[in-house]
């Protein structure tokens, strides 16, 4: 056990539990017991705020562990996540703003509180609602695997001889917390939390990419020595283990991987529980252009993955990998420091997820099919439940099952969400899509989806081994996601063209042209309303 480093670890883990609970006074309004309150933290962030929110939601403890794992594996193909992650900004500069405006119009806290409103579907929102939290699970389980690797390396939990209780201890404590302080300051608590985790993610990097280099005798002979593996023949497939560029073979895997997880990125609920939060649609529009530089970032966090190799890292579980490469090469004080920005890297997100599933869950199947007459207060009560229960089973999942299946469901989860834009997205621009084409759609893409993951094997699994498989018509292999994506693209289109042909009901759409560019301070937007007002309104009118 590393003494120094796991004291470290302990005092800004103390320091941000601290944080969370005091979250709870922050910007706290008159009228707390509502979901506007605890699920979107009063829609009152600023710039900086959301940025730091953004940041803290998008880049998490599993991206700074897998990101670098997935090159140490296989080399360039990891990379993916740097080019999705620059072309996602400008596509969300083009929706982003229009949902801010109308969400906040009509008092919308989740995304299929839009869709129902704009298509006067709860079917359709229900199918959006579900997907978001089935996609949400496993991201959250994830992010307690990030945790895990950390005390691994730290030696915390004992050895795989050691009782399972006492060798999860740690992980329960972790969540233990982590739970509480949701649950008692709502989105308050990763918002304020992710200043001092995105503040030691940055410093990290800085560090790490200067210090290791010089230390392992600079970038050449890091690229040299991980090239020289990465030519290595792999035992269990009998192939080279990666490569340093990608070839030919492996560049529309790449790029169809690349867009569309990009595609994907703001369909998860989190992403959008983040951007509701803001005070302003200016706020959005300015995020768009500074997240970027956590793009930077992750570019330079991809390298450790070489740097992992060329420092000797042998690891069974890559996720391990750089975790172990900042317990070899820095100082044990500093090791506290990485380990605990990778902690906190996981406590923001997971809190942020479990907020955005409860959102999910009371709005669009508790109040919408179980409880329609429900009260603000009622509403609030039941989202700090099922944070909790949400988590609960995000912990029954890393704690029952083995972690490579967890990361598949993530990837499954990927391609799942993205099924769920045609409605999202292209309601914000038109009116035309059939609110039943829309639903054929979107559950066409998912059976497509599931079923053509369900095919693709591993060398350690039979089933879900990966997120790429044969595109039809094509035969390069590309991201299942976005081939599931354009069949639910198609079917919308085709079926929207019957559908209206034969004149089918339409359902009413209770929004206007002009929400989708109203700011705050214009004539009825959500924000000059009491928030129990707002929020009552929007719920009569379905």
């Amino acid at each position: 056990m590393n003494g120094i480093a796991l004291a470290v670890f302990i005092f800004f883990f103390i320091a941000v539990t601290v944080m969370g609970f005091l979250a709870a006074r922050w910007r706290k309004a008159e009228q707390s017991e509502n979901l506007d309150e605890w699920g979107l933290g009063g829609r009152s962030f600023g710039t900086w705020v959301t940025w730091f929110l953004l940041g803290g939601d998008l880049y998490t403890a599993y991206t700074f562990v897998a990101v670098p794992a997935a090159i140490y594996a296989a080399g360039a193909a990891g990379f993916f996540a740097v080019p999705y992650t620059i072309l996602v900004y400008p596509l969300i500069f083009t929706f982003l703003p229009r949902l801010w405006s109308v969400s906040h119009k009509h008092g919308y806290v989740t995304t299929s509180d839009f869709v129902r409103g704009r298509f006067g579907s709860k079917a359709l929102s229900l199918a959006v609602a579900l997907t978001g939290i089935l996609a949400t699970m496993p991201y959250i389980a994830l992010q307690l695997v990030g945790i895990q690797a950390v005390l691994d390396v730290m030696g915390v939990g004992g050895s795989e001889s050691t009782h399972w209780f006492i060798k999860d201890l740690p992980l329960l404590i972790a969540f233990g917390v982590l739970a509480a302080y949701t649950y008692s300051s709502g989105l308050r608590a990763p918002a304020l939390i992710a200043f001092v985790k995105d503040g030691l993610i940055y410093l990290v990097i800085a560090v790490a990419i200067i210090y290791i280099p010089i230390k392992l005798g600079g970038f050449e002979h890091i690229f040299h020595v991980a090239g020289d593996a990465f030519a290595e023949t792999n035992p269990a497939t009998g192939k080279p283990r990666g490569e340093l560029a990608s070839g030919p073979n492996a560049q529309w895997a790449y790029a169809t991987l690349a867009l569309g997880s990009a595609l994907a990125l703001f369909m998860y609920p989190h992403s959008i529980t983040a951007t509701l939060s803001s005070r302003s649609r200016n706020v959005i529009r300015r995020n768009t252009t500074i997240l970027p530089l956590y793009s930077l970032m992750l570019g330079f966090l991809a390298l450790l993955g070489f740097m992992a190799i060329a420092a000797g890292v042998k690891v069974q579980n890559g996720q391990l990998a750089i975790p172990q490469l900042f317990e070899n090469m820095f100082p044990d004080w500093f090791t506290g420091v990485a380990f605990a920005a990778i902690g906190i890297g996981a406590l923001v997100p997971a809190a942020i997820m479990s907020i955005a599933a409860a959102n999910l869950f009371t709005r669009n199947i508790y109040k919408d099919f179980l409880k329609p007459g429900a009260t603000p207060a009622q509403e609030h009560k039941v989202a700090k439940l099922v944070s909790l229960l949400v988590k609960v089973g995000a912990l029954a999942f890393v704690l029952t099952m083995d972690k490579t299946v967890a990361i598949n469901f993530q990837l499954l989860g990927g391609i799942w969400i993205l099924q769920t834009m045609p409605a999202l997205v292209g309601g914000l621009f038109t009116r035309w899509f059939h609110r039943w084409a829309l639903l054929a759609g979107w559950a066409v893409g998912m059976v497509y989806g599931t079923a053509a993951a369900y095919g693709v094997a591993s060398p350690t699994q039979k089933h879900f081994g990966g997120s790429s498989a044969e595109i039809p018509g094509i035969g390069e292999i590309g991201y299942i996601g976005l081939t599931a994506f354009v069949l639910n693209v198609v079917v919308t289109v085709v079926l929207t063209v019957v559908l209206r042909a034969t004149k089918a009901p339409d359902g009413v759409d209770e929004t206007s042209p002009e929400d989708y560019t109203a700011d705050v301070g214009d004539k009825g937007v959500q924000a000059d309303l009491p928030p129990a007002t707002a929020g009552a309104g929007a719920g009569a009118a379905h």
